[in-house]
């Protein structure tokens, strides 16, 4: 058994310190140890995007990402994405769109999503089609989480700037 490692990180804005094992992925780190059970398994090997979180802004897939690869790295997972006082506006546009069915995905979507409005704050149809290229959906097909993520970037447009 190879010897466990003390990993110090930002979650979801908090300095979290964990220990892994080398070999554990970032996913098993999450549910396992940290109890943050949002990021889904659904492939274990990158196909699906259901254990997508934000590393240091970027989206990746946890289930490929070790636990001891994120010392000093900034994660954030879908339970740092709701405010206090309600929702997201990514998620308050998947529940108006009913781009959710069975849940399993949408956690990823949804990370998924943060990252490009963070990136592009008024993607087409065919940005967001290619960014979420590595999420899968086997419930509601892909219109619904598109129209989603176009309705949430609107919102956000149409919103005044903070003073």
């Amino acid at each position: 058994m190879a010897k466990r490692r003390v990993v110090t990180t930002t979650i979801n804005g908090r300095q979290t310190e964990f220990l892994c094992e080398p070999r554990q992925t970032l996913l098993e780190v999450l549910r396992d140890t940290l109890d943050l059970t949002g990021a889904k398994e659904g492939c274990a090997n990158g196909n699906c995007g259901a254990c997508t979180v934000l590393m240091n802004g970027r989206p990746v897939d946890s289930c490929l990402v070790l636990g001891v690869e994120t010392e000093g790295a900034v994660l954030e997972t879908i339970e740092g994405v709701a405010p206090v006082d309600g929702l997201d506006p990514i998620q308050q546009a998947f529940l108006e769109n009913a781009a959710l069915q069975c849940g399993i995905c949408t956690p990823g979507f949804i990370m998924s999503c943060k990252s490009l409005l963070a990136e592009n704050s008024d993607p087409t149809e065919n940005d967001i089609r290619f960014y979420l290229a590595g999420n899968l959906c086997r419930c509601t097909g892909y219109d619904k989480i598109v129209r989603a993520v176009l309705d949430a970037a609107k919102k956000r447009n149409a919103e005044p700037a903070p003073a």
